[in-house]
Parts: C-alpha cells; sequence; structure tokens
C-alpha cells in the first residue's frame, strides 16, 4: 500500500506541475505504462487510469478529439479535420461508461474543463476555436504532418499510420 500511495502522489504531483502550463508535453509520460487495473469502488476507472487511459490513446493516435455529441465546437473541430483530410479518432465523454471522469482528468492534465479538447502529435492544442485558427493561420496541415513523419513506416505509401492524406 505504501508503494502505490507514494507512486501515485509522485505521479500525481508531476503531472500537476503541468497542468498549469496547459498542456501536458506527449515527453512527460510516454515513458509511463499501466501497472495494474486500478479501479474505484463505484466501478468505474480510477482518475489515475482515467489519466492513464487519456494517455494511451493520445500517444497511440496522431488527432484525438475529445468530445460531446451534441457540442457545437465538437462539430467544428471535427469539420475542421474532414476537410483538410485527416485521420482523427473521436472519444464522445457523453457515450462513454466514464466519460465524467475522463473530462475531469483532461481538465487536470490540461487546464481547461471546456470540449473538445484535440490533442495533435501528443500536446493539446486546446479546443474548436483553437483548431479552426489553427487552420485558418495555415499552423494545423504542418503539425499534422509532423506527426506522420514522426509515425509513418518506412515504406509508407498510404499506410495509414501517419494518419494524414493531403486533400489535393
Amino acid at each position: 500500500h505504501f508503494h502505490f500511495s507514494f507512486t501515485f502522489l509522485a505521479v500525481y504531483s508531476f503531472f500537476s506541475m503541468f497542468s498549469r502550463a496547459g498542456c501536458l508535453p506527449r515527453v512527460a509520460w510516454t515513458g509511463y505504462r499501466r501497472m495494474g487495473n486500478y479501479t474505484s469502488s463505484t466501478g468505474g476507472l480510477s482518475s489515475t487510469a482515467c489519466v492513464q487511459y487519456v494517455q494511451e490513446v493520445v500517444s497511440q493516435n496522431c488527432v484525438v478529439i475529445f468530445s460531446k455529441t451534441t457540442c457545437p465546437y465538437c462539430k467544428m473541430a471535427k469539420n475542421v479535420f474532414n476537410e483538410i483530410g485527416a485521420t482523427y479518432k473521436v472519444i464522445e465523454l457523453d457515450e462513454h461508461t466514464d466519460g465524467r471522469r475522463l473530462q475531469e482528468a483532461l481538465a487536470q492534465m490540461t487546464g481547461a474543463r471546456t470540449v473538445p479538447r484535440v490533442f495533435i502529435n501528443g500536446n493539446c492544442i486546446g479546443g474548436g476555436s483553437d483548431t479552426k485558427q489553427l487552420h485558418q493561420q495555415g499552423k494545423l496541415v504542418p503539425l499534422i504532418e509532423q506527426c506522420a513523419s514522426c509515425c509513418a513506416a518506412t515504406s509508407s505509401e498510404g499506410s495509414g499510420s501517419g494518419q494524414f492524406e493531403s486533400a489535393k
């Protein structure tokens, strides 16, 4: 028990150091892996497990949108990625068993509870307006392309792992 408490405290304080800065950089947690299946008494994921789940999804996908099905800003973000032909992973928090806890974890990690929370290449870029603004400034596609160059298979000709197809 002592070891778990200490580990949890160390990890928690590590994350809270970054949450004030806005978004948690990818480097901060790439080496951290699930060390057991922590569940809370209510049967859902614990807050630690939620943070780990977010980290896992974000590290395995170039573009991730944490969304709610009824949210207009979430639709705005998805439309931007549809427009440029980028593949993205969506987690609809209002349809997820642990949606409320995941939203709390996102708030802890990024400093904002609002949806969408959009991640590119492991970094939170903000919400719907931020996504649209980056696109209008011509900065969104380069962010996705960075991701493609780091994650694409060497012999890739449309392998899908780069998660980006330029819409010509």
